[in-house]
């Protein structure tokens, strides 16, 4: 007996056609097999191989791409380079016209991208008192001018005690631009600064200049010492082009007045040293002192 009349002899007709009949609804429709009497006997379930070691993907290597054209290095806010830029473009100005222009064309500063407007300066510049705080407020960004705020009207009425006005000082800061959030400037900010306020004060030629508040005092005046201890004392600062250095007194900032009432007794004594050494030099008071 041949093998499909094994296979058929031990599995019964109803069964074979009952199993057919579930293929086709199962969608069977083809045999896979050579063997016809596969489908009456239970499948056996196939032994597995050993996996297959496959080689590891190499890397592919890109291609060569041309080296980019050399360009020049961009100057960014703050460098070094731009504070080179910013002692050679002060250097280079002969007024207080031209200063105002080329600071307000100079994109050295990052804070000039997030301020409003330059601040350059109020007053007279003929005036005998050059007063330069730390830089502008939300006010002052506003108005394009220092000292327009609170501090600025506290500011005015000191200045009224020992017989000034803005008619008889020159106002202006370390830094042109508001820094975000009325903050401190920080040193990068002031280093890039400093060369146009140094400019700024050889070209106005004071008399006497006062320093407002601790970061101008220690700009200017290259110190570590706190408002605290350095406030109402003279000290000598030459400026490139002036031919004898400028009589600097620091003083309170308005603001830190405001915030602290009880340092009126020695912001009026430092005003009354400012005053006998206005009349030594022989300074110009308001009209009707």
């Amino acid at each position: 007996m041949d093998r499909f009349s094994e296979s058929a002899a031990a599995v019964q007709p109803a069964e074979i056609i009952a199993l057919l009949r579930w293929y086709q609804d199962a969608g069977v429709d083809e045999a896979i097999g050579d063997d016809p009497g596969a489908l009456g006997r239970p499948r056996v379930a196939a032994v597995p191989s050993a996996p297959v070691q496959m080689a590891p993907p190499q890397p592919v290597q890109p291609e060569p791409r041309p080296s980019p054209r050399p360009q020049a290095a961009a100057v960014l806010p703050g460098s070094d380079a731009a504070t080179g830029d910013a002692r050679r473009i002060a250097a280079g100005c002969s007024t207080l016209e031209e200063l105002a222009a080329a600071l307000a064309a100079f994109d050295g500063c990052g804070l000039k991208a997030t301020a409003t407007q330059m601040v350059f300066a109020d007053g007279n510049p003929d005036a005998d008192i050059m007063i330069v705080g730390e830089a502008p407020g939300a006010e002052e960004d506003r108005l394009g001018k220092p000292f327009v705020g609170q501090s600025g009207k506290l500011l005015d009425r000191m200045l009224a005690a020992i017989g000034l006005d803005r008619s008889t000082v020159y106002i202006s800061n370390i830094v042109n631009w508001r820094p975000p959030g009325n903050r401190q400037p920080n040193a990068a900010e002031i280093a890039i600064s400093l060369p146009f306020i140094e400019r700024h004060i050889a070209l106005m030629q004071p008399k006497i200049l006062l320093c407002a508040g601790g970061t101008s005092a220690a700009a200017l005046l290259a110190t570590r010492e706190g408002i605290t201890r350095i406030h109402g004392r003279w000290f000598e600062r030459a400026f490139p082009d002036l031919p004898a250095p400028v009589p600097t007194m620091p003083i309170y900032h308005p603001a830190f007045i405001l915030r602290q009432p009880g340092m009126k007794r020695d912001v009026w004594r430092d005003l009354l040293v400012l005053k006998h050494r206005m009349i030594e030099l022989g300074c110009a008071f308001k009209s009707d002192a």
